[in-house]
C-alpha cells in the first residue's frame, strides 16, 4: 500500500492487517520502522480529532513532524494544491496527510508527487482513516464484522464517513442500514423512519447535522430533528441490551444525540477516539514500511 486515499484502496485482508497492527500497538508494541521519515499534515477545513490524532501517532512513531498550516501558507496567494505539494516534496517531506474541501483533490496527485497521500477527508467523498477507526471499535467490541447489523442515521448524503463505511462493512460481512431525511439521503437508500431499526441493531451510528454543507437553508428546527432522527434517552432505553452508540464527531449535543448518552455506558464516541491514535500508526507504518 502506497498511499491511502479510499477505502476501495484496500482489500478485506489489508483491512485485518491494519486492525491487528493498530490492536499490536494498543497494547504496547513498538515501530519497526528502520529509516528516519518526515511527515505534514495539511488540513484545509477544520479538524480536531483527525488532525490531532494523526500528530499523535506521528509522535509515537518517532516521526519527524514538520508544521503546516494553511491560513499561513501560500495557497492564500493562488499556489495550486499540486505546487504546494511539490514544495514540500522537494524539502524531503516523505508522507502527507492532507484534507480537504474538494472531493477527490487527490487525484492531482496520485502517481505525480513522490509523497505518500493518506486522506485526511475530501469534501463530501471519502474519510478512510476514520472508517478504520469505526470498523476498528465495532471488531474490538463484537470480535467480528460478520452479520452484525449497523445503522448509520443522520446527514448521509453529505457525509464521507457514510461513503466510507457503507463499502467497507458491507465487505466485511456486516448489515449496514442508513436512516435520514428523504432530501439526505444522497444516492442512499435509506430508511426515513429511526424507530423501525432501533431494535435490531447492534451498533447505531450517529452522524452530525453538517449545517455547513446546507448553503444556509433550515429543513428542521434542532427540536423537530432531535425527535424525528436523534437519538433521544427514550429510544436508547429500546436499543439491544449489548448494542453500542457511535459517532465520528463533532457531534451537536441535543440534536443528534441526547447530551445524557455522549458518555453513557452504551457509548464508544470517546473510545473511538483513542482507537484512532492506534489505526493512524498502523496506517502510516504499513505505507512507510511499504516503501522501504
Amino acid at each position: 500500500m502506497k498511499n491511502l486515499v479510499s477505502m476501495k484502496d484496500l482489500s478485506v485482508e489489508q483491512i485485518m492487517a491494519i486492525l491487528k497492527q493498530a490492536q499490536l500497538f494498543q497494547e504496547g508494541a513498538s515501530s519497526q520502522l528502520e529509516q528516519n521519515y518526515t511527515m505534514a499534515n495539511m488540513f484545509f477545513e477544520p479538524s480536531t480529532r483527525t488532525k490531532m490524532s494523526f500528530e499523535m501517532a506521528e509522535r509515537k512513531l518517532n516521526l519527524n513532524v514538520l508544521p503546516f498550516e494553511a491560513g499561513f501558507s501560500s495557497t492564500l496567494k493562488g499556489e495550486t494544491l499540486y505546487d504546494t505539494v511539490k514544495v514540500l516534496e522537494s524539502i524531503g517531506i516523505d508522507a502527507l496527510v492532507i484534507r480537504h474541501e474538494q472531493n477527490n483533490y487527490f487525484e492531482s496527485l496520485i502517481g505525480k508527487v513522490k509523497p505518500a497521500i493518506i486522506n485526511g477527508g475530501d469534501g463530501t467523498g471519502n474519510h478512510p482513516t476514520q472508517s478504520l477507526l469505526d470498523i476498528y471499535t465495532i471488531w474490538q467490541e463484537f470480535g467480528t464484522l460478520e452479520n452484525i447489523v449497523i445503522s448509520i442515521v443522520g446527514d448521509i448524503g453529505h457525509s464521507r464517513v457514510a461513503r466510507s463505511n457503507a463499502d467497507a462493512l458491507t465487505r466485511l460481512g456486516a448489515k449496514v442500514h442508513f436512516v435520514c431525511p428523504p432530501k439526505w439521503q444522497g444516492e442512499f437508500e435509506a430508511n426515513n423512519d429511526f424507530d423501525e431499526v432501533i431494535d435490531a441493531s447492534d451498533v447505531i451510528m450517529m452522524l452530525r447535522v453538517q449545517h455547513e454543507r446546507h448553503d444556509g437553508v433550515s429543513t428542521f428546527s434542532k427540536a423537530e430533528y432531535h425527535n424525528a432522527f436523534g437519538l433521544t434517552e427514550e429510544r436508547e432505553k429500546r436499543m439491544k441490551d449489548n448494542a453500542i452508540i457511535m459517532h465520528p464527531g463533532p457531534f451537536n449535543r441535543d440534536v443528534e444525540i441526547a447530551s445524557e448518552l455522549i458518555e453513557c455506558d452504551r457509548s464508544r464516541i470517546f473510545k473511538q477516539m483513542e482507537n484512532g491514535v492506534y489505526i493512524r500508526m498502523a496506517i502510516i507504518e504499513m505505507i512507510l514500511k511499504g516503501r522501504e
